[in-house]
């Protein structure tokens, strides 16, 4: 029996059962999940609302920092969680606009009484409201995912996250010690993008698309770039090597976790135009991840994007016998390999001769580096502090040019880059889990986060957040239906 059949049964709506009036307070599904006995007889038969209710539900609507209603713009005030609500319900189904959304919630109108529309009344109704005039036009539906604040969004991914881990708490398994960063990149909905289309200067930074005013051009980088074929001896064709692929769009941070035998789930993220560099998003998100889990993580794996001291220092942890690290590949930066700088048992890098350099002089480094920090520059123990008198031990050809010299940060974590043991089972294990982000990721990309049909930065950044907590929600129902491991 379809949704319709089912309502033309039901009595019109009782006064007790509608919304409350925007002078109260405004219902919320929270309580709904929990008390389904307040909810109408119209909802409980319709099998879709329902479901969603059982999705949506946990979340504490209850908390949920609503924008002030009671303004007199002449035309009822849309509520923000309704249009969460509703967003969720989108990307939930599958719907890639919000013209198809409308209609599906207009098939099923005890989703508009769930989510919280303001309900237009009309007794000629079989419910007593009108579901076309109660819901916003599609157009309205996107300039209120425009004007969002993104951090009301952040309080429910918050929420999601403390689902998760006091769910978690309650099996036998480890707790969150071991985080995964990552970003993915995002297409603007621009002509730039669109190879069919011809542009002049496609790839003109200076040039904004007209389609989009806060996208940026940006690279994705390809590590395969190196094994170029070889130009062969014979009709010589030099080889044509890729850099890489550039777009104009955004990129999406996130940090996730794994929980061996259970799934994965997203513990922060943020999003900012694709003209930022991977490494900027590493202490935004990680203090995000901080608030949520109380603490911060023991260990960390991310791509060689990642290879920087400071994503080492921030996990390293002074006098604690079982302290973590980063497991990071090596970027062989300045020339240098894994392994390729030795320390003393002091922290002072060992030179080609096998003796510990001194610190010559230290300063506060603000250009080199995005973050602030102390530099040194060591050299030769042979003439400082002192000048011994003896000779270079094997000869090095720095030694006529005043000795070797290293300059580096200070901190501790630009030792742990260079003496990491990357050929361990334990790092080889923990790096495993960075597989976590990617299969996030693929899960993000099937509800549509690479190619967004919006035009607008704060739209995309909003729509990310309600992606990233749906793949949350559905991981909780996942739980606690007991099949974890089902998508």
């Amino acid at each position: 029996m379809t949704n319709q059949l089912i309502v033309t049964q039901l009595p019109l709506l009782p006064d007790s059962l509608w919304p409350p009036k925007q002078a109260e307070k405004q219902p919320n599904l929270h309580t709904y999940w929990q008390h389904p006995e307040k909810l109408p007889a119209f909802v409980t038969a319709c099998p879709t609302a329902m479901r969603c209710l059982e999705l949506l539900g946990p979340l504490a609507w209850d908390h949920w920092p609503e924008r002030n209603l009671q303004r007199n713009w002449g035309q009822t005030t849309i509520p923000y969680h309704a249009l969460v609500a509703a967003e969720l319900i989108k990307l939930n189904e599958g719907f890639t606009s919000f013209g198809k959304l409308r209609q599906f919630l207009w098939e099923h109108p005890s989703l508009i009484w769930l989510c919280g529309f303001p309900l237009i009344p009309a007794p000629q109704h079989l419910l007593g409201f009108n579901a076309r005039a109660s819901l916003p036009t599609a157009r309205h539906f996107t300039r209120l995912l425009r004007r969002m604040p993104n951090a009301a969004l952040q309080v429910l991914l918050t929420n999601s996250v403390h689902h998760l881990v006091a769910e978690l708490a309650t099996r036998p398994v480890a707790p969150v010690e071991c985080v995964s960063l990552d970003t993915k990149h995002i297409l603007a909905w621009v002509k730039e993008n669109n190879p069919k289309t011809y542009v002049a200067e496609r790839f003109n930074k200076a040039k904004q698309p007209t389609g989009d005013p806060d996208c940026k051009l940006g690279c994705k980088r390809r590590h395969n770039q190196r094994s170029a074929p070889p130009t062969p001896t014979r009709h010589p064709v030099a080889a044509i090597l890729k850099v890489g692929d550039y777009y104009w769009g955004y990129a999406s941070g996130i940090v996730v976790t794994q929980v061996l035998g259970q799934g994965e789930f997203v513990l922060a993220e943020w999003t900012q135009p694709f003209d930022q560099s991977d490494v900027t998003y590493f202490f935004p998100l990680m203090r995000q991840v901080e608030e949520r889990l109380g603490g911060k993580p023991r260990y960390g794996t991310f791509d060689a994007a990642f290879d920087a001291w400071y994503v080492y220092a921030y996990f390293y942890r002074e006098h604690d016998p079982q302290t973590g690290y980063a497991a990071v590949p090596f970027s062989e930066k300045g020339g240098y390999k894994a392994n390729g700088r030795q320390f003393s048992p002091e922290g002072l890098p060992i030179c080609a001769a096998g003796l510990p350099m001194p610190l010559k002089f230290a300063f506060t480094d603000r250009t080199s580096c995005l973050v602030e920090h102390e530099r040194g520059k060591y050299v030769c123990p042979l003439l400082f502090p002192q000048v011994t008198g003896e000779n270079c031990p094997i000869h090095h050809k720095n030694w006529k040019k005043g000795g070797c010299t290293a300059m580096m940060p200070t901190s501790i974590g630009t030792r742990l880059r260079y003496t990491l043991d990357r050929e361990s089972d334990e790092y080889k294990r923990l790096y495993r889990q960075r597989s976590a982000v990617e299969r996030i990721n693929s899960q993000a990309v099937a509800l549509g986060i690479e190619r967004p049909h919006l035009r607008n930065g704060r739209a995309i950044a909003n729509q990310n957040t309600l992606i990233y907590l749906l793949i949350n929600l559905r991981f909780l129902q996942r739980l606690r239906q007991g099949d974890p491991e089902t998508e």
